[in-house]
């Protein structure tokens, strides 16, 4: 294994790389003006999964009214559920079914576009979706798929994964398949602002959660076989994309959640959670996500407040085995300088400091979590093996049972160091 500099100090990534990207990535304050010339090269009717509380809003009106004036045919669908049980897909698919889409388009937050996503995959590949949960089970194409997000956070505009909430399990479960990679993701940073302050907390947290785990997924050698494995870990492009993603995030969060209407933070949130749908989309995240689905389950709190309170657990778990990548994530949020060990602190405490000016929660127990469903959790957790794998540090049980122990009373230092 080659070692190379990917930022502060040096990394032992392998010097090997992996990017799944749409056709189109366009970022920047107006872009969706550009969706309609983008959609007509996919056919003339349009599907579109809207968030039901921006249907009705001034920039929606708009995009629509623009894909109307380009000569499309623009059916709205609006039930979009948080956490997106399987249930909701199904009456999606039914809906959509009926329109005979050539395209379909995802707008909103993480749960709209998940909903895209899956709705393009069962209107081609008409099977109960369960038999396309874990890696590599979409057997090909979907139809095109155009996503818009109006949070800066999931990512899910240039990621190969949707995660549903499914009612026959304990967690819940995602679809990862490079089929699942939108054709068009379009990133207007104006559609995000004015956003409420819990929203874009819990989706910038997130964001940040993916660049951090992405840089700190266990590196190793690539199989180069047809199917690659979705995850391939860190690797060399996905360390500079997530390094950048830590720098502009850290900068911008605070900003963004306490002046909403701050464009220039906006921007800087839709750039940064862009880069860390890039870098996790190949390198995956690890041990927060796969924690986060059982906890999510289990007390129905939004996605990126779970993974956002997880994460300085994680990180001081992963201390032993990532210190020269947490001092290279010090580097990138402004802390932390010399001695390797005392930045990976650093950039453990930035991260705490952070949770709290937002309004994360600091522990499990304050979402309603007792020390009786710690054991259960760590073991449904460990069934998420495409996270629970992907770490520098080995998932065991003990392991899984010190961090959730850790979290439950907000205690870092009962951690390994």
């Amino acid at each position: 294994m080659t070692r190379i500099a990917t930022g502060g100090a040096a990394a032992d990534d392998p010097v090997f790389g992996v990017l799944r990207l749409p056709d189109h990535v366009h970022l920047g304050a107006g872009s969706r003006a550009s969706l309609p010339g983008l959609l007509a090269g996919y056919g003339r009717r349009v599907v579109v999964c809207c968030d039901p509380f921006l249907a009705a809003t001034a920039h929606f009106d708009e995009l629509v009214a623009g894909l109307r004036a380009a000569g499309l045919e623009v059916v709205v669908l609006t039930d979009v559920v948080p956490e997106l049980p399987v249930d909701a897909v199904e009456r999606a698919v039914r809906a959509a079914r009926e329109a005979r889409p050539d395209v379909v388009v995802g707008y909103g937050g993480g749960s709209a576009l998940d909903l895209g996503k899956l709705v393009a995959l069962r209107l081609v590949h008409d099977r109960p979706l369960a038999e396309f949960y874990g890696e590599n089970a979409v057997p090909g194409p979907v139809l095109p798929f155009a996503a818009v997000p109006t949070t800066a956070g999931t990512g899910s505009e240039v990621t190969p994964v949707a995660v549903v909430s499914d009612p026959d399990r304990e967690l819940k479960v995602g679809v990862s398949s490079p089929h699942l990679v939108p054709r068009v993701a379009i990133v207007d940073p104006e559609l995000g602002v004015g956003a409420p302050p819990a929203v874009t907390a819990h989706s910038g947290i997130d964001a940040l959660v993916h660049a951090i785990e992405s840089y700190t997924a266990g590196g190793r050698a690539p199989v180069w076989r047809d199917p690659l494995a979705v995850f391939v870990g860190r690797n060399r492009m996905s360390s500079l994309l997530a390094l950048e993603a830590v720098r502009v995030i850290g900068g911008n969060l605070r900003t963004a959640v306490h002046r909403g209407s701050d464009l220039a933070a906006r921007e800087g949130m839709a750039y940064g959670a862009l880069l860390a749908g890039m870098a996790f989309g190949s390198a995956g995240t690890h041990l927060s996500h796969a924690l986060q689905y059982p906890i999510g389950a289990l007390t129905h709190a939004p996605h990126g407040l779970g993974t956002g309170l997880m994460l300085p657990y994680v990180m001081r778990a992963c201390l032993p085995a990532a210190e020269a990548e947490l001092a290279d994530v010090a580097a990138a949020l402004g802390v932390g300088r010399g001695d390797p060990a005392a930045a990976a602190r650093a950039a453990i405490d930035e991260v705490a400091a952070l949770l709290a000016d937002i309004g994360i929660p600091r522990t499990l127990g304050e979402l309603g979590i007792t020390a009786e469903q710690l054991p259960r959790i760590a073991a449904l957790a460990l069934q998420v093996r495409r996270l629970a794998g992907n770490a520098m540090v080995e998932a065991t049980p003990e392991l899984f049972d010190r961090i959730l122990a850790a979290a439950l009373h907000g205690d870092l230092e009962g951690l390994p160091s």
